[in-house]
């Protein structure tokens, strides 16, 4: 029997035309060596947490909680609002521009990714979306949310659920994919 063609060439893969980290190589190198595995450290600690993104570019607002075991790809590349939680392992993916409306909590484990590869396409190109979640949200805890999601002010992201596009002011949305179950 012959071996079937492969589908993905992956030794053949390239970031897509004009995409850059959007910070210079030692900023970058300074981040991966030193910011991100103290972000992600067990030390307690808010202050010293939002001193350090903010040293790396990312505008933080007043108030809120950053908890143990944070990951932030780019910080240059995030804005969070005042008075928001950030849980433990709250893991903030950003390849793309994530911004955090005033008061939204992350809960633990939540995974806000912006960036996917289209499986259709035997390159497997990277496809990139940001990520907005509006005023008085809630990720919980293990909560996905797909590139290019918009998390409307009031909503929540259900505890697990997989979101993607856009979840409406107001709504309650669980399960994988996302559908809504009730208005808040």
């Amino acid at each position: 029997m012959a071996t079937p063609a492969p589908i993905q060439n992956l030794g053949g893969y390239q970031l897509p035309p004009g995409w850059s980290p959007g910070a210079p190589r030692g900023l970058q190198v300074l981040w991966m060596l030193l910011g991100q595995p103290l972000l992600g450290s067990e030390l307690p600690g808010t202050g010293w947490r939002k001193a350090l993104l903010r040293g790396f570019g990312a505008r933080i607002g007043a108030g809120g909680r950053l908890k143990p075991r944070l990951r932030v790809k780019f910080p240059w590349r995030l804005a969070v609002g005042e008075h928001c939680w950030l849980g433990e392992a709250v893991w903030i993916d950003n390849l793309a521009p994530v911004t955090i409306g005033d008061r939204v909590c992350l809960s633990q484990g939540a995974y806000l990714c912006t960036g996917n590869h289209d499986f259709r396409s035997p390159g497997f190109d990277l496809q990139l979306g940001a990520i907005t979640i509006g005023a008085d949200a809630w990720i919980a805890a293990q909560a996905v949310l797909a590139p290019g999601t918009e998390v409307q002010e009031r909503a929540v992201v259900g505890l697990g659920a997989v979101a993607s596009g856009t979840v409406a002011a107001g709504t309650i949305v669980r399960g994988n994919p996302a559908v809504a179950v009730a208005q808040r």
